[in-house]
């Protein structure tokens, strides 16, 4: 080998520290392809990115993808969103778990990684980043109890949808009492005979000052909650009785308020199935 890769220091690094299998972390990240250059994102990041950038990293354990057609963007609420503008905006979505406690090691390795990938000619650039963030667990709420997938399979598990919610608190004060509101009261009565198997529920973390210059800094820090509902069908299936109005009983709260509410099903890899439908 003409390079020292010092590989000594993995058995170092992979002797000491968490490892457990709860997913502590989590990166959520929106994106945008350019008109015309949809299929070429695709390929670079399915073919490429979502390995190299993302799987191949220490501490990432599960990651899928998910895509947003035209008739999919037209069902998100609300029409004016402090997350997404325009509302449809973000086709595709990529999300990750990852390992409690192991979020700093993770985010050296990524900010190194990806200044390599970019150095290399291997990033995408023709792509808006309108929701990315590394986020922290707060809670999981379950349809059936203690039955079925739990969290660190929900990524593997091959649910037919996904719903983003995002909702900002009435204050960073509030934010815990809203949390605790969504935990015990709104979400176990919403995901009763829904088609929603579970709720995760996270907070996002701001990015590290040396981030790749195209991804802009977080947004909401001390007030937003970022919640993941997977489903087992198909979200325009039932999205007027179980989605379309969902944010009214947090405005009653006078907790928070809903940012945006946005469907997603899952892309099927090595293809570029729904390319055609995003426009």
């Amino acid at each position: 080998m003409t390079e020292n890769t010092r590989s000594e220091v993995y058995a170092e690094l992979a002797a000491v520290g968490p490892y457990g299998v709860h997913p502590g972390h989590a990166l959520i990240t929106m994106v945008e392809p350019h008109p015309g250059r949809e299929r070429a994102y695709n390929r670079w990041y399915e073919d490429d990115h979502y390995y190299a950038g993302a799987m191949a990293m220490p501490w990432i354990q599960a990651g899928r993808r998910w895509v947003a057609t035209r008739e999919l963007q037209l069902l998100r609420r609300p029409a004016r969103s402090a997350v997404a503008r325009p509302v449809t905006a973000g086709c595709y979505l990529s999300t990750y778990w990852i390992t409690e406690g192991r979020y700093a090691d993770h985010m050296k390795w990524t900010v190194g990684i990806n200044r390599r990938l970019n150095q290399d000619g291997r990033v995408h650039h023709d792509r808006t980043h309108v929701f990315t963030a590394f986020q922290d667990h707060l809670a999981t709420v379950y349809r059936d109890g203690a039955t079925g997938p739990r969290d660190i399979h929900a990524l593997d598990h091959p649910y037919a949808g996904l719903v983003l919610e995002v909702i900002d608190a009435d204050g960073p004060e509030r934010r815990n009492e809203l949390l605790e509101w969504l935990r015990t009261e709104r979400l176990p009565g919403l995901l009763a005979g829904s088609p929603t198997a579970l709720v995760t529920v996270f907070r996002p973390t701001p990015l590290p000052g040396d981030r790749m210059s195209y991804v802009r800094q977080v947004e909401g820090i001390d007030t937003r909650l970022t919640l993941l509902w997977f489903l087992e069908e198909d979200p325009r299936e039932r999205w007027d009785t179980a989605f379309a109005g969902i944010g009214a009983a947090v405005d009653a709260s006078g907790l928070g308020r809903v940012e945006l509410v946005a469907p997603f099903i899952p892309t099927v890899p090595g293809t570029d199935r729904y390319v055609d439908q995003l426009r």
